[in-house]
């Protein structure tokens, strides 16, 4: 059960939120009274400024930086965007209301002036991570939300949530249909009552988290399934930290045996450079990969599909990744490369139905002392 009151820890987030967009502003503003030309100092958001810290195990953004200076047309561009951006954020939250990051990329289409309008989603996208750096706070205590990401739960967890007519306690497993608990936007706002979780399971695809729930795997060991669906929304990667520090509960991940899959694996273990700056808050170093393994392939003769080009250029672009530089990694990737195949999740089926929650995952499991 959290210690934490989740009502009293999201309001002083959300107070710190705006203190920290008000001390940007004053930022600005105390450069243009000295007569300085206006600036904001960012890390360098590439592969090559990410480095391990040590205390945290995650992956995180190193000291090399990059300034937006508005002493060129395109930087005045990208700091006047950012004061448009930090006044919405500020009267949003004086007003208790929320958006959705699509809703900001078009509210700014109403912005006074035409050169503070975003030409791209992806523009607003980055800037308002661009905030989240520069304050330390997340969006999410910015009121902003991205778009459903569809993520639930199904397992032994009771909990409350808060709704718009007040608390209410939901049972993961006794409370839900067969789609399980949505995972809200903003999961630090759930609060864990009880449960009765062994472990959790991070599953990529729909269809092996519906086999999971309908075979029962969830009920007969215990187990929270995860549905990340594909690359995990920061939501979904926030509520299996959760689980995993306050319930103390060992983390697993079941994706498909190809590179792409791995690299939601690495997401949700280590981080990634697009959230680095967030990695000890989304990030969960423990988690373990359960497979799909390219020695599956090999010890099951599972159906595959050769690998394309892509994928054996991001298999080498991970020999070389810092979150895959493990004997374990290394061995599963050189074995993948050398009989040039892939193969998913759903594959296990080729041994029938049952074969997954009957055979392969309480075997792999056992194995990994996690039952």
């Amino acid at each position: 059960m959290s210690a934490d009151n989740p009502d009293s820890t999201v309001n002083l987030n959300e107070q710190k939120a705006r203190e920290q967009l008000i001390d940007l502003a004053a930022d600005f503003y105390d450069q243009f009274a000295r007569g300085d030309i206006p600036e904001m100092t960012l890390p360098t958001r590439t592969k090559s400024n990410i480095v391990f810290d040590e205390d945290s195990g995650v992956w995180v953004y190193g000291d090399r930086t990059s300034t937006r200076s508005a002493n060129s047309v395109r930087g005045a561009r990208k700091l006047l965007k950012a004061a448009y951006t930090v006044e919405f954020l500020a009267n949003q939250l004086d007003e208790n209301r929320s958006s959705t990051l699509r809703e900001l990329y078009y509210l700014s289409e109403s912005w006074d002036s035409e050169e503070a309008q975003f030409s791209t989603q992806d523009e607003s996208n980055q800037l308002v991570e661009d905030l989240e750096i520069v304050s330390s706070v997340t969006r999410e205590d910015f009121h902003m939300r991205p778009e459903e990401s569809g993520a639930k739960l199904m397992g032994p967890l009771l909990l409350r949530e808060q709704t718009r007519r007040g608390d209410r306690e939901i049972h993961c497993q006794e409370d839900v249909g067969q789609g399980g608990y949505q995972i809200p936007n903003n999961p630090d706002t759930i609060e864990f009552l009880d449960h009765d979780i062994d472990f959790v399971m991070c599953v990529e695809t729909g269809g092996m988290r519906d086999r999971l729930v309908e075979n029962g795997f969830d009920t007969d060991y215990d187990c929270m399934v995860v549905h990340l669906g594909g690359q995990p929304a920061r939501a979904t990667r926030r509520i299996i930290k959760r689980l995993h520090d306050e319930l103390d509960r060992p983390v697993v991940v079941f994706c498909d045996g190809d590179p792409w899959s791995y690299r939601i694996f690495g997401s949700v273990a280590y981080g990634s450079i697009k959230s680095a700056h967030l990695s000890e808050y989304l990030a969960t170093p423990e988690a373990r990969y359960v497979g799909i393994r390219p020695q599956d392939i090999v010890d099951y003769d599972l159906p595959t599909d050769p690998l394309s080009d892509s994928d054996v250029n991001a298999l080498e672009s991970e020999l070389d990744d810092p979150r895959f530089q493990t004997d374990f990694w290394e061995e599963q990737i050189e074995l993948q490369l050398d009989i040039e195949k892939k193969a998913e999740q759903q594959a296990l089926a080729a041994q029938g139905l049952d074969f997954v929650t009957d055979t392969y995952l309480p075997e792999r499991l056992g194995e990994m002392g996690v039952i």
